[in-house]
């Protein structure tokens, strides 16, 4: 079916060479790009009908991805046009086909790339451990995972194995032999594919996202194994990342889950991207790292408590979003004024 594929290759390849990240297209509306955060239509394009985008859509599709997309009404999957690759979600809209496709960067970033502070190399050099990695949809999680996985890649004698949906960044093995894993070409489901992980003799496992209380709870006890797990979720913040891994489970479980988690987890990495001065973006974090009085919090169940901990625990690598965003501000990243839309609880003052 790709040969028909002329019009949605084209538009993905203008979303790139325009420096965008996403494209959308939707019916009654042109194809519509976002660049730097910000939404702008193709004005060479006229307005698509529901028909178009079914299309165009459908032409880039293999039959079992049709089949699919039919029966379940969304369908993620990855796709390249030339050297650019995507992210694709088809979904439907008003019972009409739309698609939202993610440009995924050919390059796989550095630590560097993404300035991750000193303490994000020191939890990536862990043995075991969870690590998790937050923010909303968009925030370049899949990157700083990415970037992550690389450095263990180049620094390590070890084999990783990525459970993702779709498989986005392609690693080559470098030091380390790298499998991965794409939800439903190579696994049934996020947790049928960590239940059978151990199987596999990994030493790092990185999953695409926890999705429920089953992958949760898997990952926790692989963990526990030890292994050293990368993950994400979409929380916004270190302490309802960790109300959320625990209030997933029901109330008689979750005294020992909070064992769990406090024994287990390494870090919390929480962003957002914001507009750069220049042009771009640039990410805001807020940095948790389990230490003993962290993990004493969430033992009693004292997780609001977390964020004075991050506030007053700068020697140790950890930072609040307002923290992280005065600096920004101080280096010339962003303004005072974008900052000021991203601070919901403290001042910047």
């Amino acid at each position: 079916m790709a040969e028909a594929a002329n019009k949605i290759n084209q538009w993905l390849n203008h979303t790139v060479q325009q420096g965008g990240s996403d494209l959308h297209l939707v019916a009654n509306n042109k194809p519509i790009m976002r660049i730097d955060g910000v939404l702008h239509p193709v004005e060479a394009e006229p307005v698509l009908s529901a028909e178009d985008v079914a299309n165009e859509t459908y032409s880039i599709l293999t039959k079992e991805q049709a089949a699919f997309f039919e029966k379940e009404k969304d369908l993620d999957f990855a796709y390249q046009v030339g050297e650019a690759r995507f992210r694709m979600n088809l979904h439907y809209e008003r019972n009409n086909v739309a698609l939202a496709a993610r440009a995924i960067p050919s390059q796989i970033p550095t630590m560097e790339d993404v300035m991750l502070p000193e303490i994000a190399y020191e939890l990536t050099r862990m043995p075991h451990g969870v690590i998790l990695v937050t923010g909303p949809t968009g925030s370049g999680k899949s990157t700083t995972l990415a970037a992550m996985l690389n450095l263990i890649n180049e620094e390590r004698n070890a084999h990783i194995i990525t459970l993702e949906d779709p498989i986005e960044f392609l690693f080559q093995s470098k030091n380390c032999v790298v499998e991965q894993r794409q939800l439903h070409s190579d696994m049934v489901t996020f947790a049928e594919g960590l239940k059978h992980v151990l199987r596999q003799d990994p030493d790092v496992i990185m999953v695409g996202e926890m999705r429920d209380l089953e992958s949760i709870a898997t990952t926790l006890t692989l963990a526990e194994t030890g292994h050293l797990v990368l993950a994400t979720l979409h929380t916004y913040s270190a302490s309802q990342t960790v109300d959320r891994l625990i209030d997933v489970f029901p109330p008689h479980q979750q005294t020992q889950i909070r064992l769990q988690v406090a024994l287990t987890l390494r870090g919390v990495i929480s962003q957002q991207l914001l507009p750069r001065v220049g042009g771009g973006r640039v990410a805001a974090r807020e940095i948790m790292i389990n230490n003993s009085a962290i993990a004493n919090l969430v033992r009693e169940n004292k997780v609001p408590q977390i964020k004075s901990v991050i506030q007053t625990s700068a020697n140790l690598g950890m930072t609040t979003l307002a923290q992280d965003l005065k600096r920004l501000i101080k280096e010339g990243h962003i303004t005072d004024e974008i900052a000021q839309t991203y601070v919901l609880e403290e001042s910047l003052k």
